[in-house]
């Protein structure tokens, strides 16, 4: 059982690092400290991404030695179709790590390829999900500080007594003589 948790360490780091986001996310009042738990929490599914895409022994899909020998162009389909493989048999996180290296070894076997292919799409689609994540948290910041020049203020629960404050205000304004709705 514990070399159970010990030989997944990073899973155990990734979920700390999701649960520190969300309690930063959910408990601060402060907007710039909800953001910043919000791009803690996107960083460790990032991660999770990315570390369920490793392959043991696998490398980039760049064809080297008697893998690159005579083939052109053509062959990329195979390689391509070995690092799925490799990838659909790093997933099985549940299974045995040995196995996990047996079957993509098996795969590029299967392919005539010598070596194992580390599968590139989910560190590609990781890649564009960090420049959408700082591309999102720069227009949060942008709406923050928007929010900070008209109420003076980026807590939240003051802004919304602020919000309040004002309904009321122009409640009691359109409907005079009626009795307070709060």
């Amino acid at each position: 059982m514990v070399e159970f948790i010990l030989e997944r360490g990073n899973y155990w780091a990734i979920i700390g690092l999701m649960m520190i986001g969300l309690y930063t996310l959910f408990s601060s009042t402060n907007l710039i400290k909800r953001l910043v738990g919000l791009s803690v929490f996107q960083t460790s599914i990032i991660l999770f991404y990315i570390s369920l895409s490793r392959i043991d022994g696998g490398t980039a899909p760049i064809l080297f030695g008697a893998d690159a020998k005579g083939h052109g162009g053509d062959h990329a389909e195979d390689v391509a179709a070995a690092a799925a493989h490799g990838a659909d048999a790093a997933h099985g996180v549940a299974a045995d790590a040995g196995h996990g290296v047996a079957d993509t070894a098996h795969g590029a076997a299967s392919h005539g390829l010598e070596h194992i292919y580390s599968n590139p799409l989910p560190h590609v689609l990781m890649l564009t999900a960090i420049v959408v994540g700082v591309a999102t948290l720069a227009v949060g910041l942008a709406i923050v500080v928007r929010i900070r020049e008209a109420y003076g203020t980026i807590e939240s629960d003051e802004i919304r007594e602020m919000d309040l404050e004002v309904a009321l205000a122009e409640y009691a304004h359109d409907h005079p003589g009626e009795a307070d709705p709060a």
